[in-house]
């Protein structure tokens, strides 16, 4: 298969004694079997303490959606989620995906990772049938909601016409998250004021995606929601991306999810079976931690290249932040989007403290036909750029990647490379589906429950003192 993504650490590895990536091997190899091990512990009651949570699950999620796919076809998780994922894109032209963190996210990364920039500004038939996409419930920020509001209530006026039909998921595994909760209630409101309270459409335009019990699941039964997508127990919110969380509004999207699938899982497969030098969860992981424990680099740059992958680096910000940050350890995560901000952290990166490991996420070709730089006459040639005549817009990032790269190697900056051969499903699944064993690996080679976000309740606990004043 040609779509297989590359990393390579050759540079950052010349700043680090070799010795030390083979004595860490050891190490490395037990943390990945005590991985493995754990999904033996799921559904039973031989979780130890220490282990708790165990949202381990994600780890096979992907090849077990497969196959029950491949035995099951419509009656299976992803059958029905590509059914009703159908009947929204027929039925509706505006689409609501309402959640905050790994709710949203993992689905914000895909849609702007593979959908065209300006998605939601094409007619139609442009979008070949494909609703627009809005996110809300990610915040409490009034101007925003309200723009939403208004936008929705003056661009569908007539529920019988298909370009004026509205849709929402909502997704919170609990249903008790404040910022998705209120935003269900505000959109939710206005849904069943433009179909009618007890209309079929406010019970079929509306999908909740949540866990197996709780709050939002106990409303949905109470509601009759036609179709109402499960969220694992034992996969956690920022490692759900390969659950209904991340696939159902996927689907609606258009997006080819079983191929986003068959990466994560193909990634898996090297994961397990893999020696280090050619298993990129493995070597990532080893690069990150020696230079953490060697070199004290605690910022962790995920530099993406062209602006499709921006949504991408904040969802592993999310990863990494919450997984490891605890104990007063965690490296601190951070995206930039280069070419444009070699022009504003550029300098920082360069010339800054040594506290950086910049990796860099490349696709190596890009999706549409290259755009050539325009010759003009020579008297409208201030600019100087006739001399690049004949060059493409690939080959000036392509430069810039070598040139950057190169200046960051001359003033011993480490750098490595995520290489993805093009930008699609398969890729995407390759590279979450990495990027989580990662950091789970590196949780458990160091000591730290990488499940679980308990500093994050801290927060919660004094607001909802605050609004009960």
């Amino acid at each position: 298969m040609t779509n297989i993504l590359r990393y390579d650490d050759s540079a950052a590895r010349r700043l680090i004694d070799n010795q030390l990536y083979e004595t860490l091997q050891p190490d490395l190899i037990a943390a990945r079997e005590e991985m493995l091990a754990d999904i033996a512990l799921l559904g039973t009651d031989q979780i130890p303490a220490h282990k708790q949570p165990l949202d381990a699950g994600f780890q096979n999620l992907p090849q077990q959606l497969l196959d029950e796919y491949d035995s099951e076809q419509g009656n299976s998780l992803l059958g029905k989620i590509e059914d009703k994922a159908r009947e929204l894109r027929e039925q509706s032209d505006r689409f609501v995906v309402l959640g905050i963190g790994g709710s949203y996210m993992g689905m914000r990364a895909l849609f702007e990772a593979v959908c065209n920039p300006w998605h939601n500004e094409l007619t139609r038939a442009q979008r070949q049938g494909v609703p627009r996409l809005y996110f809300e419930g990610n915040n409490v920020d009034n101007d925003s909601v309200s723009a939403l509001r208004d936008l929705l209530q003056s661009g569908c006026q007539d529920p019988h016409d298909v370009l004026q039909r509205w849709s929402l998921t909502v997704i919170s595994k609990s249903g008790g998250t404040l910022e998705t909760a209120v935003g269900f209630r505000l959109f939710r409101e206005l849904l069943e004021n433009y179909y009618g309270a007890d209309s079929d459409e406010s019970r079929s335009l509306v999908v909740p995606v949540t866990g197996l019990e709780g709050k939002l699941r106990n409303f949905s039964n109470q509601k009759g929601y036609s179709s109402v997508f499960p969220i694992p127990d034992n996969v956690g919110g920022r490692f759900s991306v390969f659950t209904a969380v991340g696939l159902f509004p996927a689907a609606v999207m258009g997006l080819d999810i079983k191929q986003l699938l068959q990466g994560a899982a193909d990634m898996t497969q090297r994961f397990v079976s893999q020696p280090m030098g050619d298993n990129p969860v493995l070597d990532y992981t080893a690069t990150c931690h020696l230079f953490e424990k060697e070199k004290n680099v605690s910022i962790r740059i995920l530099s993406t290249w062209g602006k499709r992958l921006e949504a991408l680096g904040l969802w592993y910000d999310q990863l990494l932040a919450e997984s490891l940050g605890k104990e007063e350890k965690g490296a601190t995560p951070l995206t930039v989007v280069n070419t444009r901000d070699l022009h504003s952290r550029g300098q920082q990166h360069q010339e800054g403290a040594l506290d950086k490991l910049i990796t860099n996420l490349i696709v190596e070709k890009s999706n549409s036909d290259s755009v050539p730089v325009p010759v003009v006459p020579e008297n409208q040639n201030q600019d100087e750029l006739n001399k690049l005549e004949g060059k493409m817009i690939p080959d000036i990032l392509s430069a810039a990647i070598e040139g950057t790269n190169r200046a960051y190697a001359d003033a011993n900056r480490p750098t490595a490379d995520f290489i993805l051969p093009v930008l699609n499903e398969y890729t995407l699944g390759q590279t979450l589906q990495l990027l989580m064993l990662a950091t789970v690996l590196e949780g458990r080679l160091i000591n730290i429950n990488p499940y679980g976000q308990p500093g994050v309740e801290a927060y919660k606990v004094n607001m909802q003192e605050v609004l009960n004043r």
